[in-house]
Order: structure tokens, then sequence, then C-alpha cells
């Protein structure tokens, strides 16, 4: 299984799912209010790289992080 990290605001801890591409974690997060709004703004990164392609396959080893856009000084 995949496992998913959430940084930042979107504060949830982690979990493990079996999807076979990225594309999939908008249908999976669909039921979740709090998740929803975020896959939609935020970065994803597999293994610690950004992406931009959500067709990306998925391995059952590799860990996938969403990145929330974040303000600062």
């Amino acid at each position: 299984m995949a496992k998913i990290e959430f940084l930042g605001p979107i504060n949830k801890e982690p979990i493990n799912i079996e999807i076979n591409h990225l594309s999939e974690l908008k249908n999976l997060f669909e039921d979740d209010p709090s998740l929803k709004e975020w896959i939609s703004c935020s970065a994803i990164a597999v293994n610690d790289k950004l992406v931009s392609n959500l067709n990306l396959s998925v391995s059952k080893n590799d860990k996938i992080t969403l990145l929330p856009p974040v303000c600062g000084g």
C-alpha cells in the first residue's frame, strides 16, 4: 500500500491506500470534505519529488505527500 502524508494545515495522520494512479486521489478524497478542499490546491510529491502528472503510476512502496499552499515570512 502507498502511504499518504499530509503536511501543514491539513492536519491529518498519514494513511495507507491502494491506488494505481495519482488521479485516483481525487475520487478517494471525494467523501471527506476536509480533504476534498486540499486536493485541488495542494502540490503533490511522490517519494519526495514534486509531480504534475496525475496519471503517474503508484506502487505499493511509494510515499505520496500533499503539500498545501502556505504563506509566511
